[in-house]
């Protein structure tokens, strides 16, 4: 006979684990790709400049809300980096007040190597996966990403 299906509670312990389980082997596995590739950042900072680079107007205020944390803790990271050589700050003329963030050559970098990880990371998981059909994963993520989002 076959075996029952979990129970409610158990089917959310299961998911738990794999949620968690899958965040930290992704940021484990992706510290130490950059750290082979020399980049000796924390993980929160190459996230600030992925925020920084995708923002379309790359102020304090627009990366904080991108990141969705407070400008205070933004300006923390932002001086870490400002510090490193990964980012400039600047305002435009009659408005000091609106600060916009620049990356660096050596920020661009850092983000190509991260660019390729997550390349790497994706081709993986569709190859070791055989996925003939990415729509079912594809649709679970989607939805996944749109409960947080909405959620949180």
């Amino acid at each position: 006979m076959g075996s029952k299906s979990p129970d409610r509670r158990k089917a959310k312990e299961i998911i738990n684990e794999l949620l968690v389980d899958v965040f930290n082997h992704i940021l484990s596995i992706e510290q130490q790709h950059l750290r082979s590739r020399g980049v000796n950042l924390s993980m929160n900072e190459v996230h600030v400049l992925e925020a920084i680079d995708k923002s379309d107007e790359a102020t304090m205020s627009n990366v904080a809300k991108k990141l969705r944390v407070t400008v205070g803790t933004l300006t923390t990271a932002v001086n870490r980096l400002y510090e490193k050589g990964y980012c400039t700050r600047y305002s435009q003329t009659g408005d000091k007040r609106k600060v916009f963030l620049r990356l660096t050559d050596q920020a661009r970098e850092v983000l190509d190597v991260h660019d390729k990880f997550h390349e790497e990371m994706i081709d993986a998981v569709i190859e070791d996966l055989e996925l003939d059909d990415n729509t079912v994963l594809i649709d679970s993520l989607e939805k996944l990403s749109a409960y947080f989002k909405q959620k949180y």
